[in-house]
């Protein structure tokens, strides 16, 4: 095994706060107030949307790491040059849907390895979606899928393995069978953290920081839960301290 895939795979318990937001401003004082050493900074289709690549390029700036959460799906030929791109702008690791299928996520692993190569940087973490957390098994059905929901996550998970992906998304209700399935090498993901239950949420499949690291996760993505509290920093650093990542 070689050094980088050794680094690559140590990887312990950590948090990504989810930029939930338009205006570029907004996100930079997130990003300011926030330990950028100890948590990643997810973009996704909101913010990148408003403000594209500049999004990423701020939050390297104060030197942070972007996690660009835009969940390619589409021929390989066009997410392998997504990929690329997304490499090109050096963020941390990026999302792909499984359900684009092992060729998709074959070409994706190639390309952001070739042009990490040819900028010499590092290669960044591949993550494919299995099911969204927003989903369950009336939405499945709805859209065609009779596979049970579980059944349905660790198909996908194991199809993304066999690419050559680092890790998938997936609730957290589903990461105790996946660990026990893929491995300890294979990192999980998982979107639906919560602190406590809040009115109005549109996540179906969540658990709290402590109950998804227990079940096998290695990466806990929050967003509403960290930046609707009246001090997101101090909510930050108590689950911080809860993962182990800060000395209380």
């Amino acid at each position: 095994m070689s050094d980088d895939v050794i680094q690559r795979r140590r990887f312990g318990p950590g948090l990504a706060v989810a930029l939930d937001v338009t205006d570029l401003l907004e996100a930079e004082s997130i990003v300011k107030q926030l330990p950028a050493d100890e948590v990643l900074f997810k973009v996704g289709k909101q913010l990148f949307v408003a403000q594209g690549p500049e999004a990423v390029a701020m939050i390297r700036r104060h030197g942070g790491r972007c996690l660009l959460d835009l969940k390619f799906f589409d021929i390989p030929h066009t997410v392998e040059k997504a990929v690329r791109e997304a490499t090109r702008l050096g963020v941390w690791g990026m999302t792909l849907h499984a359900l684009g299928g092992g060729e998709m996520l074959t070409a994706a692993r190639k390309a952001a390895d070739s042009m990490a190569r040819e900028m010499g940087t590092s290669v960044p973490f591949l993550f494919a979606v299995t099911i969204p957390t927003s989903m369950d098994a009336t939405t499945l059905k709805e859209v065609g899928i009779t596979t049970p929901l579980e059944v349905s996550v660790l198909h996908l998970a194991d199809l993304a393995l066999k690419a050559g992906v680092d890790g998938i998304v997936a609730s957290p209700l589903e990461a105790t069978v996946l660990r026990k399935a893929l491995g300890g090498d294979f990192l999980i993901m998982t979107p639906g953290i919560r602190l406590s239950p809040q009115p109005g949420d549109d996540q179906k499949r969540v658990a709290t920081p402590m109950e998804a690291i227990s079940a096998g996760a290695d990466l806990l993505v929050m967003g509403r839960s960290i930046l609707r509290t009246d001090d997101p920093v101090a909510t930050v650093r108590e689950v911080l301290t809860q993962l182990g990542t800060l000395v209380p």
